[in-house]
């Protein structure tokens, strides 16, 4: 059979009906453990000379066939699904690092990637700098000899910022770095990053993964697959930040409408772009397609679309933006994305309140920064209730 386009895989690649009892759907192996003919055959299986089922911390039918689409959709060679983001970002982190290695970040990072950074500096002597990462000069100067690895989100969370991954790549090729780069805000549809030299992606893919706000999941792809596992075999098996069959079959059906959600998401967030600009309230607007984007040509380098999230700072700073945030009505708030529902949030108060506010600054993330994940819902919808959010705040600032 020929290659088949995106939206064909994330359908169909890693399972085919007539492998258990022709049940169309993936079935679900909610199980702990797999069973032994004899014990020469638990042997076989434990020595890796056999293929089957041992334990599900281990392997899980149902588990692979999400691993096995993800693979697909990322164009790597291999993919491990875990309980979390963070369990896959804590994972590839160990893996790469020991102590006294040294880790260039772009500045941008999600504020419980931040958090671990920390942990890692302070208990195991693992360092890192964060860096905008704009040219191949400005991150080639934040590497040390020390340094094993890149570690990239773009977009960046919460401004939406890019990072020109063929240059990171370049600086990483030239001093035998890895590169890892989150991919959560474009999702496997929109951004591929090993077509541009990463050797690691993952995913927090409680977020457009899933879609549904029902699951809490991770997923790490990498470009080799002696290196998945590996990773397999010592530190996801000894960490165990595994995911459950139950979740791993959610993520699957997820998937089955990941390109007819982006393309949902991404349609509306350009309507609520054009929107946003119309409103005296608003002082900027990040979003990666907007024309008015410095790296507007950057994100059609790397992206086929602009993706759900749209960032922009409200006048006034904290106190306005939540007052602005109490009016909507439609528009939940929530620090996920990625969601049916159209989320919003604070940054400085919220997913990146544990940042030190020097370093949220240097970041971009300002007190009046508010961040807006397009749903689903009807894009007039969604403006109708920011339209008179924007005005019932306008008028309780006049009347204060």
């Amino acid at each position: 059979m020929k290659k088949v386009h995106k939206d064909t895989e994330a359908i169909h690649t890693g399972y085919t009906s007539g492998q258990h009892h022709d049940s169309l759907a993936v079935p679900l192996y909610q199980t702990s453990t797999f069973t032994f003919d004899t014990a020469e055959q638990g042997a076989r299986r434990f020595a890796g000379e056999e293929e089957g089922g041992i334990y599900s911390r281990l392997g899980n039918p149902t588990v692979r066939v999400l691993e096995e689409r993800m693979t697909a959709l990322e164009k790597g060679a291999g993919t491990l699904a875990f309980g979390s983001g963070m369990a896959a970002v804590s994972t590839i982190l160990t893996h790469l690092t020991k102590s006294g290695d040294h880790i260039v970040c772009s500045r941008g990072i999600y504020g419980c990637t931040f958090g671990l950074l920390g942990i890692m500096e302070e208990k195991y002597a693992i360092s890192h700098t964060l860096t905008a990462m704009r040219t191949e000069e400005e991150i080639e100067a934040a590497v040390t000899p020390e340094t094993v690895c890149l570690y990239i989100e773009s977009p960046i969370n919460p401004t939406t910022e890019l990072v020109d991954l063929r240059a990171a790549a370049a600086v990483a090729e030239r001093h035998g770095l890895k590169v890892v780069v989150d991919n959560t805000f474009a999702s496997p549809y929109l951004q591929n990053p090993i077509e541009f030299g990463a050797d690691f992606v993952l995913h927090s893919a409680t977020k457009y993964i899933n879609g549904h706000g029902d699951v809490i999941a991770g997923l790490l792809t990498g470009r080799n697959e002696e290196d998945i596992q590996q990773i397999r075999g010592t530190v996801q098996k000894d960490y165990g930040g595994i995911i459950s069959p139950f979740d791993a079959w959610l993520l699957i059906r997820g998937l089955k409408t990941l390109p007819l959600r982006m393309q949902r998401h991404t349609e509306n967030a350009g309507k609520l772009t054009e929107f946003l600009k119309s409103q005296d309230m608003v002082e900027d607007i990040f979003y990666p397609f907007d024309d008015l984007n410095p790296q507007a040509d950057l994100a059609r380098q790397q992206m086929t679309a602009g993706g759900g999230l749209v960032s922009f700072t409200i006048k006034g700073g904290q106190p306005t933006a939540q007052l602005f945030m109490n009016q909507l009505k439609l528009i939940k708030i929530a620090v996920s994305l990625g969601d049916a529902e159209t989320l919003i949030q604070h940054p400085a108060t919220m997913t990146h309140s544990g940042v030190p506010e020097q370093e949220r600054v240097l970041m971009g993330i300002g007190d009046g920064l508010l961040r807006l994940s397009a749903g689903l819902e009807d894009a007039d919808d969604l403006i109708a209730d920011l339209s008179q959010a924007f005005r019932a705040a306008s008028a309780c600032e006049q009347v204060n």
